[in-house]
Order: structure tokens, then sequence, then C-alpha cells
């Protein structure tokens, strides 16, 4: 194919998409630190995810509509780091094709050149040995020895050859991809979407493998405990949208069945992406109801009394047909507030004390999911303020925020992204905040509070592998100091105090020790007593995060 037109462009970005997803478990696996939130694959696969929505009922025939429609997708999906790089790699391939109705292998080797120097500059200080790394590599080599009469057949099969020798060069590059023994996982990536996209290319779309129920259409049907059929009570139908609004509870489709089959019976739920579709039967539809808005937003809705519906049928009465229910009335548009702040949370308890320090809204993420730059736009729309204050409070959610507030199309609103990454500098740093002052001046504290608090966290290990001197192995516990391991123990109350020890000097003052979920009273409060006992002049901070995964998170101020 010497010509490239729109809709085959479009099967290609739709078969490297696919091939990705297919491939992110084993992707995650590549993340360098053993714990259980290996999420590159994940956000990438997301991030791509956002794309084919965007163009797969796009009927366009010019490449510059495809692309600029695919990366606005990008733009507004991506999730984490390795998101967020792709987005903008795509980005630039979008600019590099702008105007063009067709392309051949130069201006398609031209587009990529344009996503290697969007996704740099993107990057406040770039690392090579990353997704940066294989996707330059491989650009310029096709750039050199791409010629008018190549295919673009021809000119993918160059970049995925030169991908691949330069992922596998990517330890040599990183040292500690190096001393753990695996590529880079953002550069693995990456090398799907090229693999899927010469696929697509020759016509043999990549289609996406079934994973699990919780991607899939297949109704789950589960029958209840709590209600015998002859008891009727309520028929309660709704269609409830996830997503974009992720500023609500992180949806896990396992234990809303469980929650769900406590309460009712004839229980049908199928979740398909954004949007979840529940058949139940019930005697407290309200409490069904009630439950299920945490997680989003009701687009559809029906009761019916089926109690009274036996009655009719049994007596010859007629009964009133129930109407559905669609959404909810727009309310006015209130009048914007001078500041507004917005907060990652990753755990219930997190939830409710950064309500209690004066965080307005909560996007729900964290390692195990990250938040998208349009989950972060919702959330700024929603602020309604002139002035908004984001804490990411996790490295890997901060270039996405950082995105949103680029492409926030509100003029009237000022995004501060304070670059917080972790909970307790977000805490600290929230704190700061100073509603008399003007907003330059509140930036300014919060960000150089971030300096202040030395972070921690206690979580466990999903492999062995060696970190520096420590020897880890799979199911212990390990202490993170910033960003390194510093201890792997069976225990976690002895991982938790080894960490504990690394982080208190002279200098501290202050210890906050949130605990997760899996932390029990007893053990929280052997914990306090270590730290009372052995640091009597620092003040002990504790807080019930109920976060999952991690069962500490420690800042030492």
């Amino acid at each position: 194919m010497k010509q490239l037109t729109g809709q085959d462009l479009k099967k290609m970005l739709i078969s490297g998409a696919n091939n990705l997803y297919n491939s992110y478990p084993e992707i995650d696996a590549l993340n360098v630190f053993p714990v259980p939130d290996g999420d590159t694959g994940m956000n990438m696969n997301l991030t791509m995810t956002s794309g084919v929505k965007e163009i797969q009922n796009r009927s366009d025939e010019s490449v510059a509509e495809i692309a600029k429609a695919f990366s606005r997708g990008l733009l507004m999906g991506a999730r984490g780091n390795s998101g967020v790089i792709t987005s903008q790699i795509f980005r630039g391939f979008a600019q590099g094709l702008e105007d063009k109705k067709e392309a051949n292998a130069v201006e398609f080797a031209r587009a990529f050149e344009k996503g290697v120097e969007v996704a740099y500059k993107a990057v406040v200080r770039p690392v090579e040995g990353t997704i940066l790394t294989v996707m330059r590599e491989a650009s310029e080599v096709l750039s050199k020895v791409v010629k008018k009469d190549f295919s673009i057949e021809r000119a993918m099969d160059v970049l995925i050859k030169e991908a691949r020798e330069s992922l596998k060069r990517t330890p040599d590059l990183l040292p500690i991809l190096k001393e753990v023994g695996v590529i880079d996982s953002g550069g693995a990536g990456l090398l799907k979407i090229f693999e899927g996209l010469r696929l697509g290319l020759e016509g043999k779309v990549v289609e996406r493998l079934e994973a699990t129920s919780t991607h899939g259409e297949t109704p789950i049907k589960m029958a209840g405990a709590s209600m015998e059929e002859e008891e009727f009570g309520y028929c309660t139908e709704f269609i409830m949208s996830l997503g974009p609004d992720s500023v609500k509870k992180p949806f896990n489709e396992k234990r809303f069945v469980t929650i769900l089959q406590s309460r009712g019976n004839s229980l049908v739920v199928v979740h398909d992406e954004e949007i979840v579709k529940v058949h139940v039967h019930t005697l407290n539809p309200g409490e069904v109801l009630t439950y299920a808005q945490q997680f989003g937003e009701f687009l559809k809705l029906k009761i019916e009394n089926m109690t009274e519906q036996h009655h009719a049928l049994a007596t010859g009465e007629v009964v009133e047909e129930h109407h559905d229910l669609v959404g909810e009335p727009e309310e006015e548009k209130k009048e914007k507030s001078k500041y507004a702040i917005i907060a990652v949370s990753s755990g219930d308890g997190i939830d409710e004390f950064f309500e209690e320090i004066g965080i307005n809204i909560i996007v729900k993420g964290g390692q195990t999911m990250n938040p998208s730059s349009e989950d972060f736009v919702t959330a700024i729309k929603k602020a309604n303020a002139e002035n908004v204050y984001i804490f990411p409070n996790n490295s890997n959610i901060v270039m996405a925020a950082s995105q949103a507030s680029d492409v926030i199309d509100d003029k009237d609103v000022t995004v501060y992204v304070v670059p917080s990454k972790t909970i307790p500098q977000g805490i600290s740093s929230a704190i700061m905040f100073n509603e008399d002052a003007d907003p330059e001046e509140n930036f300014h504290e919060m960000k150089s509070a971030l300096k202040n608090v030395k972070s921690g966290e206690v979580t466990f290990a999903i492999r062995d592998t060696k970190f520096g001197d420590i020897n880890v192995k799979k199911d212990d516990y390990i202490g993170i100091f910033e960003k390194d391991i510093v201890i792997d123990s069976p225990n976690k109350i002895g991982a938790c105090r080894y960490l504990i020890d690394q982080m208190i000097d002279e200098d501290s003052s202050i210890i906050t020790i949130i605990y997760g979920e899996d932390v029990t009273d007893k053990e929280i409060e052997q914990i306090k007593r270590y730290v009372e006992d052995k640091y009597p002049e620092v003040d002990v901070d504790i807080h019930n995060g109920k976060q999952p995964v991690y069962s500490f998170l420690i800042g030492v101020e």
C-alpha cells in the first residue's frame, strides 16, 4: 500500500489497541517494583481504548480527521505516565498528518517523528530506557531509510524491527531494569501497539480476546438468599453510567454482585465497560439504589411493585404502568466560588479525612487504578470555581492531572496542579491552603510544603526479586521509603517498625500513619505504642484510611 487512507488508519489503530488489550497483563508484570500495582499495561490499554471509542463509528476518508479524533480520545482518556506519553505520541502523530487526506510512507514516518517531538516536550525530565527511547530510536531509523517508493507495510516493518531492538537495549540505559531483570514495560506496550497496527494494515485486524466477565456482556445470574420468591417486593431495574464521573467510588463487579445478592434475588448484572445494567427483586429498592449510586449516575430507572401486581392479577384489578424515570432535572448554573480543591484518594477513610481538612472534590484512584485526564476535567467542571487546586497524590497521576489542566475548555478557571506524589504529601500540603491568600501565594506555599514530607509505605510482594541488597520474596511485606525498598519481612508489623526507624531522624517532629483495610486494631495499637515509646519527642497522628493494597502509608515531617 503506497497511500494510507483514513479508513486504513482506523483499522490499524483499532487493531493496535486490541493487540495491546490482549497483552496488557503481561505488560503489567514487567513493572519494576514487585508490588500489586503493576499498571503500565492497564493504563496504556485504557488510554488506547478511549481513542478507539472516538473513531470506531467514523467514516472519514481523511487520515488527518481519523488521527485527530483518535488523538482527542487518547488525550481525554490518558491514565498514568505511560498513558499520557502514549497520548502525546499520537497527538504529535496527528499533528504530522494535519490537512492530509492520504499519507505516503515518508509522510507516515514524519508523523511519528512529530510524535517523538511532542512526547519528549510533554515530559519535564525525560528518562532514557523508557517508552520515549523506544519510540525515538525506532522513528529515527525509519526516517533515515524511508523513501517515497516505500509501501506503508515496509515502513511499519522497519518501525517494528527497530522498536524491538531498542526495547532489548532498555536495561542498558536504565540500571534499575537490569537490576530487576526486566525490559521497559511502556516500551513493551508500544511494541504491542505497533505489531497490532501492522496486522491491521494487512487486513488482519486483531480482535479483542475475552478476558473476564467484568469486561464482557455476559449476564451474571445469581439467586439471592435474603428474600423468598413468594415475598414479591419490588422489581427494580436500572441502567447506570460509571464514567467519566470517577469522582464516584471505583466499581468492583464481584463485590457489587455480592452486596446486591444480600439484598434481593432474581439478580442479573451486565457490566459493559462504562455501563452497568441491573435487574433485581428486592423488598427495599431504596437501599439498592442508594448503594448503587456510589458508583455512578442513573441513566434509566424503573421500579414496579410486584406484590401489588400479584394482588391485582389475583383479583382482576388493573394496575397502572410505571413509567421509566430518565435522568434528573438539570441544576441551575451556580455562581463560581473563588477556590476549590480536588484530591485523589485511595480509601474511604482517606476520603473522610480529606473532607475534614476542606477538600471539595475527591477523585477515586491510586496505584491500582489511575484516574484519566477526562476524570480530572469532569472534577474541575464540578468544582465550579475560579481557581482549582489538584492534588494527584501519586507520581503516576501527576501527568494526567497536568494534561487535564491543559485541555480544560473553561477560560474562567485557573487550574493549579500541586505535584504531590503520596497521600501524606497531599495531606500536609493541602493543610497549608489559606482562603484569604491570593491564588499564586497559595500555590507557592502548598508546593513548598511538599519538600517537608518524607513518605513511606508497607505493602506485599507479588513476586520474588532482588532490589539492591534486599532479597524480596513473594507474599512477604516490603517497606518502601521514597522510591527504595528498604526491608523485606514475612511480618507486617516488623516491616512497618523498620521502615519507621529509617524515616525518623533528629529533625522529625510528627509522624502520620494511615493504616489500610487489612490492619487490625491490635496491630495499629502496637505500631502506635512502638513510636511513642521509642520516639517520645515525635507526635503520632493515626488515621484509618481503609485503603486496599497498602497496609500502611506513612509521612514524617
